[in-house]
């Protein structure tokens, strides 16, 4: 009986003290994970709690090798902390906090690739037991920049299978970066559409992840103008980084199924003498298409056709061929071509007219053009006439010269043509009246007499003067208003000369007068035209003036006889008594209002009859 007390006294302080050593454990809790990028500072942290004082307890760290196996690299009691030597950690990491807090923290620096491993907190107290915990840590590094590389060559759609499209890369990741691809903007999935996708990892001599993507897929004619690109996902500290390549185009090779044919220039209308470019597309896009333009049976090679100085000639249909040289089917198109033109102006009557004086002349001027033309004729550079015919009335010498008629096509800039008209009036000569005919020279001077006559045919002119002598020194010439004669005379005295013209139908003359004046009473030579009008008006205004004194004169000496003031004597005394007959001095008067004359003396004092015997004024001594 006693012994079945003692040994359950004894199960129940075994009991007693496992239940007590198992509340009396250290608890140590710990984050799962520390992430952190490569290079930068970890700090792993170790909470614990215990009921046991700081005095007992023991702290160590380790770490968890790639066998499994756990390597110590700290360790810390009441009375020392120690570093362990020899392994990796040994220069980088630190521990802070002395248990007081209950946080142990352990700071690695620099971290490394290799450092991420497993890390283990081990907290020993004297009475408390152990308490253990773990974490990974965790290590990540920012990949490159990815690039992308597409085919350089072409690819045909009449491959048998996929094709190589482009590569994308992505260097130095960790953890290793994925790569997805995009064909705009939506994803390819692989093994669908025909996509194939050959990823391929290099592991860099730095623990870095380098990664390489090769696209293919089977390429259509749709796929000419897609978008393709990569896009990079890699792993960072509570999270997901994100990079996009540049987008790239792919050149695919396509038959055509239609050809377009179109001038490139000139834009608009063709004239002749234009030179023409032919331009020939296809809708395809294959290198090895054969490309010829064709025109009345001639092939040119080439996509492009240059036409210089077209005709009328070079008008009509261009075909436009593109023959695929893997299967020889033919594609064709065609444009019609049409060159306009216009004729080389025609004149009638011919180019040379001659019409009679006073008749009427009508000419007509024509070109033959494929579009509406206008004509317009000029005369010395001035509009004369609208329209193609030309109308001359009652024509004179004015009407005579070059008439020009241009044809313009109004919808063609530069498209014009001309003819000329020279009409010559018939009919009797006409001299162009001289602005001088009158002059005065000195003696011995020569004076050069300009005449100009015309009709048609042309006047022949002859110089004379009034003694019938003809001047041989004159000079003929072609001018533009008929014939032009230059005569020298010199002045020996009064020369009156004449130039005649005349031809078939007529002639005509104009009298040249010169004055010989002495040399030292000659006036300063001035123009003919300032002597001619300076001179009559000082004659005339000399005439007028002598009358006017004459007026005033008679009119004093006649107030001076009728007051008896003159010779000192009253108009009723006679000068002498003693008078002969033979002293008088008889003046005869007439007057608009009588017949009779009136004859008086000196004194004023009428005679008889018998003494009115003067018919003019006469003076007696």
């Amino acid at each position: 009986m006693a012994s079945r007390d003692t040994t359950s006294l004894l199960v129940g302080l075994l009991v007693l003290f496992y239940t007590w050593g198992v509340w009396a454990n250290v608890e140590v809790s710990m984050e799962d994970r520390v992430e952190v990028f490569r290079g930068e500072t970890a700090s792993i942290t170790c909470m614990f709690t215990s009921t046991e004082g700081i005095g007992g307890m023991i702290i160590q760290w380790f770490y968890v090798t790639r066998t499994g196996e756990k390597q110590k690299i700290y360790y810390q009691d009441s009375t020392m902390q120690v570093v362990d030597r020899g392994t990796q950690f040994t220069d980088r990491i630190s521990v802070n906090g002395t248990g007081a807090s209950e946080a142990i923290v352990l700071t690695i620096r620099d971290v490394r690739l290799e450092d991420e491993l497993e890390f283990i907190c081990l907290i020993k107290g004297l009475t408390d037991g152990t308490g253990e915990g773990r974490t990974k840590l965790k290590v990540f590094e920012k990949p490159d920049y990815p690039t992308i590389e597409g085919v350089q060559t072409g690819i045909s759609v009449s491959e048998p299978g996929p094709s190589k499209i482009a590569t994308c890369e992505v260097k130095n990741g960790y953890p290793k970066p994925n790569i997805t691809w995009y064909r705009n903007n939506a994803p390819l999935r692989v093994a669908q559409d025909g996509v194939l996708v050959m990823p391929s990892t290099t592991t860099e001599s730095t623990g870095l992840y380098s990664v390489k993507s090769e696209l293919s897929m089977m390429v259509m004619k749709e796929d000419k103008d897609d978008q393709f690109y990569c896009e990079i996902t890699y792993f960072v500290p509570g999270g997901v980084g994100m990079l996009e390549s540049e987008r790239i185009n792919i050149t695919v090779y396509y038959p055509s199924t239609a050809v377009s044919v179109w001038v490139e220039s000139p834009k608009g209308k063709i004239k002749e003498g234009d030179s023409v470019e032919i331009q020939c597309r296809g809708n395809g896009n294959k290198p090895s298409s054969l490309v010829t333009i064709s025109h009345d049976g001639k092939d040119h090679e080439g996509k492009t056709l240059l036409l210089a100085n077209v005709t009328r000639r070079d008008s009509g249909d261009y075909i436009c061929t593109s023959t695929d040289t893997d299967t020889f089917e033919d594609v064709t198109g065609q444009i019609s071509v049409f060159v306009n033109y216009l004729d080389p102006a025609v004149v009638r009557p011919g180019d040379m007219t001659v019409v009679p004086q006073g008749n009427e002349l009508k000419a007509t001027c024509n070109a033959l053009s494929s579009l509406q033309t206008q004509t317009v004729w000029f005369k010395d550079g001035a509009e004369v006439s609208m329209g193609n015919i030309l109308t001359l009335k009652d024509a004179m010498f004015d009407t005579a010269g070059t008439y020009m008629c241009v044809v313009t096509v109004p919808e063609i800039e530069g498209m014009e043509t001309s003819g000329t008209l020279h009409v010559y009036v018939e009919g009797p000569p006409e001299i162009m009246q001289p602005e001088h005919t009158m002059m005065e020279e000195s003696f011995e001077n020569t004076v050069d007499l300009s005449c100009t006559a015309r009709g048609f045919p042309a006047p022949s002119i002859v110089w004379t003067t009034s003694d019938g002598k003809i001047l041989k020194s004159a000079s003929q010439t072609d001018t533009d208003d008929g014939v032009q004669s230059v005569v020298s005379i010199k002045v020996t005295s009064d020369i009156t000369a004449f130039c005649n013209a005349s031809n078939e139908f007529g002639t005509a003359a104009v009298t040249f007068s010169i004055t010989a004046i002495k040399a030292e009473t000659a006036i300063p030579k001035q123009s003919p035209k300032k002597v001619k009008q300076e001179g009559r008006g000082v004659i005339i205004a000399v005439i007028i003036i002598c009358i006017l004194l004459l007026a005033i004169l008679g009119s004093v000496l006649y107030f001076l006889y009728k007051k008896g003031k003159l010779c000192g004597r009253s108009g009723k005394q006679d000068l002498t008594k003693e008078k002969s007959s033979k002293d008088n001095i008889v003046v005869e008067m007439k007057s608009d209002n009588t017949e009779e004359a009136v004859l008086l003396g000196v004194n004023g004092e009428k005679l008889p009859p018998s003494d009115q015997s003067g018919e003019y004024l006469d003076v007696q001594k």
